[in-house]
């Protein structure tokens, strides 16, 4: 098939680079000429596991192209792919539509033929309807439906999960485009399960998912909190919950907070569209409150541990808002530095990718070291803030005589703590005494 992804952002371009691999005849558009530019010369503008390979794999072979021309992507496609930003507005926390409008309004000038329009963008319910009403009305005569096709990839898993999805949800309100997308998807039949429902039915669905384990984290991360008071463990609670089929043992890792771009974007979506057709959503308003709060609380931890210092040097490991990605939005880690910032609190900060990301955020007001021990270097605490692997190999011995203080907060539980306590480190950690 000949497909079309407009955004070659953190879906887009895996999404685009998956269906090459599968055999399609792909070209990503984007309207910014650096990136372009970039994927243009081979090289990738985004960080994914896997992604590397299979992006040379597919550019040399010439199964996806890019480009800035929406005219030269559209036109003769049978899928057109909508994954552009749909960032929240800074006051209300709604989705702005207006790149989802805007590519709708230049793309429905090039269809010819019959042409699905799948968005995958996470969209707020009735954006099919109001996309369908742009097309049409920038040209009447086009052949065209309006298909949802929200996306489930994890980011820093978004390879393994396109070739492993654990479910692909197609929300299409014709036979016809209906069609097409099994032509799409054939790949995945009797492999995962495929659901065909109502368009409106499959943009709610990606809300709901995403709101649902947003307060599966937020609850596992208030178990914590009560494990630590009552000398529970929260390992050991999680997994004896988990052990319930009803519940499930995933997302039952406590932590900083939940952060990226679309746990915080899709819950104070949900939260807002509630609102608006005045359905008391207090479960999704009460875990966006807690989370919020969660970053200032573990913050103030570390903070606890250097309050007879002034101007402490924290050393932090950890930028991104999850380990195998370089994505800075929204991250727990980077929340964290900004209140110990306002704090006084001087940050030497290392991450194995997310350096460059960090620093569009941070600017200069922190150190970015070149590893893992010139970060820890001359620090009087040291604090983990993202679960990369790297970090559990970390040399204890060598970090004792790297620190000021034998003092480590682990935030996500990824060093050998009897090891440590053994060395004569005091450490904190999540859930645990």
């Amino acid at each position: 098939m000949k497909i079309a992804v407009i955004g070659t952002g953190y879906v887009g371009l895996p999404t685009g680079v998956g269906l090459a691999e599968l055999g399609n005849d792909v070209i990503c558009i984007d309207k910014d000429e650096n990136k372009i530019n970039a994927l243009k010369n081979g090289n990738l503008t985004i960080f994914e596991d896997g992604l590397p390979e299979l992006f040379a794999k597919n550019v040399k072979s010439g199964k996806i192209k890019f480009t800035m021309s929406t005219k030269e992507g559209v036109e003769n496609a049978d899928v057109v792919i909508l994954a552009v930003g749909t960032p929240p507005n800074p006051i209300t926390k709604e989705a702005d539509m207006k790149y989802i409008h805007a590519a709708s309004e230049e793309l429905a000038q090039y269809i010819t033929g019959y042409t699905v329009v799948a968005v995958k963008s996470t969209v707020p319910v009735n954006t099919g309807d109001e996309v369908e009403k742009i097309i049409a009305a920038q040209n009447p005569k086009g052949e065209f439906d309006v298909v949802s096709l929200p996306e489930f990839l994890r980011e820093g898993f978004a390879v393994h999960d396109f070739f492993n999805p654990d479910r692909i949800v197609v929300g299409a309100n014709s036979e016809r485009a209906k069609e097409k997308i099994k032509e799409l998807y054939a790949p995945f039949e009797g492999k995962t399960n495929i659901l065909y429902v109502k368009r409106r039915s499959s943009e709610t669905i990606k809300y709901a998912s995403n709101a649902f384990l947003a307060m599966k984290i937020q609850y596992i991360n208030e178990m914590a909190d009560f494990c630590e008071k009552s000398g529970a463990d929260v390992y050991e609670v999680a997994k004896g919950m988990g052990l319930d089929s009803r519940i499930g043992n995933k997302f039952l890792n406590p932590g900083p907070g939940y952060g990226g771009f679309c746990f915080p974007k899709d819950t104070n979506a949900m939260a807002y569209m509630g609102r608006v057709k005045g359905v008391d959503l207090s479960l999704i308003e009460a875990t966006i409150r807690g989370n919020d709060k969660r970053k200032i609380n573990m913050a103030k931890r570390i903070l606890e541990e250097v309050s007879n210092i002034r101007c402490p040097v924290v050393a932090v490991l950890g930028a991104a808002f999850k380990g195998g990605t370089d994505d800075c939005r929204e991250s727990p880690a980077m929340q964290i530095v900004e209140v110990l910032l306002e704090k006084g609190a001087k940050i030497r900060l290392y991450d194995p990718e997310a350096l460059e990301n960090a620093k569009k955020i941070l600017g200069d007001k922190v150190y970015y070291a070149t590893d893992m021990y010139d970060a820890i270097k001359g620090a009087d605490v040291l604090t983990i803030l993202t679960e990369w692997e790297d970090f559990k190999s970390l040399d204890l011995q060598k970090t004792k005589t790297l620190l000021k203080n034998p003092k480590i907060v682990d935030l996500r539980n990824l060093i050998n703590r009897d090891e440590a306590i053994s060395l004569g480190f005091e450490v904190k950690a999540i859930g645990v005494m």
